[in-house]
């Protein structure tokens, strides 16, 4: 019998399922923050528990979102993208955001 679906599309259901295990399969630059509405929002990617939150970035929880995925062993890589965002984006307020995680003890291990 032949399967109607495209080549992409089994790999893509692989990919999942392997994700299942416990075990991490990333291809290519995971990103942390989807910036969003000029920097007030922002996707978060949860690498931990594979959900995406939707927060505001002066929000509560935004903080505690960030936080979990720093303790989780992410914090350097979450900080260099923040920096990242706020030097490609200087006017979205991702060094005011950063220094908020920062005074929330966010970064410290």
């Amino acid at each position: 019998m032949a399967s109607n679906t495209s080549k992409t599309a089994r790999a893509s259901v692989r990919a999942g399922q392997a994700g299942q295990g416990g075990a991490l399969s990333v291809l290519g630059e995971f990103k942390y923050l989807i910036p969003l509405n000029g920097g007030k929002h922002a996707y978060v990617r949860n690498l931990t528990n594979g959900k995406t939150a939707h927060l505001r970035t002066d929000s509560e929880a935004f903080v505690e979102e960030i936080r979990v995925l720093a303790a989780a062993g992410h914090a350097a890589k979450i900080r260099a993208e923040i920096n990242g965002l706020a030097a490609s984006y200087p006017d979205h307020g991702w060094d005011a955001t950063e220094k908020r995680l920062v005074e929330a003890g966010v970064f410290e291990g």
